[in-house]
């Protein structure tokens, strides 16, 4: 890091907007153990608490539906109808000041997108999350009283295109299209048991199918499958008892109804995501491109010293960020540090495009000193596959918050790019 930098850096927090949570700051200062007490929940907070509802976040369609089959991509049938008045049943940890502010948030009759916005950006409790996800998406209804009606339609209008276009089973479908989402499917996410078992794996193929179908300017890429994912188990989790153990045999005792309304909603918050980077999945990927030149610029003026060893080593950004913007850095680290990594891009403007390139850049500059001990071969070894198996959500938090520094100092700064974008080279060999 530059000496601007680092002092602009010495007096970051002092100037950070309100939204940028207090323990970030601590555990980006590195006195994590010096954070001072939660302050006790107001009146308002502890009286919610003696009013939690016991169900889920996102109620099951209760519809009956036909079992599974292995034989079609498609189950016989796709609840669509809803029996609760509500649209959503906020689970909160009681004593647990965090949520019970979620609790109230979210259980307002207009739900107050900006403070959402800002309790999200240092972690949405697990127990809500799957609401505040839909709600931050655009997908939920902020008012209340819409929201309810709102979900059913959007549930049975998916439900009716999975029919429409699986009816006359496989042999109808885009053969091509289809070949390659089940060859990328089971390759999705290998380390989660959840994502092994063949129900999951038939329910992932029937959204990327429906979702390519209805986006013909891009089409399937490979790594949209990857996105799919936080999605789904963040809409599942709910339902099962533990997300941990004997996955299988829960995930086999779920009801139809359950199933379809978690491949719906998923579908539909996958499709927001995606018309927010749609450029960076259409023909030559031009998003990516872009966002390569604006990262290698980005770092060049916060660390001359690593940027000019990689160009010295012949190491070209894209053999190496295109991955981690093309996938939104999932195959860098785990489903569960992802989770807790959406949760702040979706309290963030523009949080999987612009805000991601700084993170992109944060990620690199932690290996600084030990890539410039290395040469090219060594170099590529360490960036595709970074050491961070042992990373825990302070580990994103620390990520995330040095990001956000850079996004404060450099975003909209008069020299940063300000030089005109330069054509990345083409992803050799990137699969579409």
């Amino acid at each position: 890091m530059n000496s601007n930098t680092r002092a602009a850096s010495s007096t970051f927090w002092k100037r950070t907007p309100a939204f940028v949570p207090s323990t970030v700051e601590i555990v980006y200062s590195g006195s994590i153990e010096n954070a001072p007490a939660r302050a006790a929940p107001s009146a308002e907070l502890s009286a919610a608490k003696q009013q939690l509802p016991p169900s889920p976040l996102t109620p099951p369609l209760d519809k009956e539906a036909a079992q599974p089959t292995t034989e079609s991509p498609v189950p016989a049938t796709l609840s669509t109808k809803s029996t609760s008045d509500q649209s959503s049943a906020v689970a909160v940890v009681p004593g647990d000041a965090h949520s019970l502010k979620f609790y109230s948030l979210l259980t307002s009759a207009n739900v107050d997108i900006e403070e959402l916005r800002k309790q999200s950006w240092k972690g949405i409790p697990a127990s809500q999350r799957s609401t505040a996800w839909c709600l931050l998406m655009g997908y939920f209804p902020l008012n209340a009283s819409r929201r309810q009606q709102t979900i059913e339609r959007k549930r049975r209008e998916y439900s009716d295109w999975v029919r429409q276009t699986f009816s006359r089973g496989e042999a109808s479908l885009d053969r091509t299209l289809w070949h390659q989402i089940c060859i990328d499917v089971p390759r999705t996410t290998p380390g989660s048991p959840l994502f092994q078992s063949p129900r999951i794996q038939r329910s992932l193929e029937r959204v990327l199918y429906c979702w390519a179908v209805r986006h013909p300017a891009s089409g399937y890429v490979q790594g949209i499958n990857d996105l799919l994912t936080p999605f789904y188990y963040v809409f599942l989790s709910p339902f099962l008892a533990s997300p941990t153990n004997d996955l299988q045999h829960q995930v086999d005792a779920l009801d139809e109804s359950t199933m379809g309304t978690v491949e719906a909603d998923s579908f539909w918050c996958l499709t927001k995501l995606l018309d927010g980077i749609h450029d960076n999945y259409t023909h030559a990927q031009p998003g990516i491109r872009r966002q390569l030149v604006k990262m290698k610029d980005l770092v060049s003026r916060i660390d001359a010293p690593l940027a000019s060893h990689l160009d010295s080593e012949g190491v070209e950004f894209i053999q190496f960020a295109f991955r981690w913007i093309n996938c939104l850095l999932m195959r860098e680290v785990s489903l569960t540090n992802t989770i807790r990594m959406w949760d702040t891009y979706l309290a963030e403007p523009e949080g999987f495009s612009s805000f991601h390139i700084y993170v992109c850049a944060a990620f690199l500059l932690k290996w600084s000193k030990q890539l410039q001990q290395l040469d090219f071969q060594d170099i590529l070894l360490l960036l595709q596959k970074p050491p961070t198996e042992s990373w825990t959500a302070k580990d994103v938090e620390l990520l995330l918050s040095e990001a956000y520094m850079y996004k404060c100092l450099y975003h909209n700064s008069p020299n940063h790019y300000s030089a005109a974008p330069a054509a990345a080279p083409a992803a050799a060999g990137h699969k579409r």
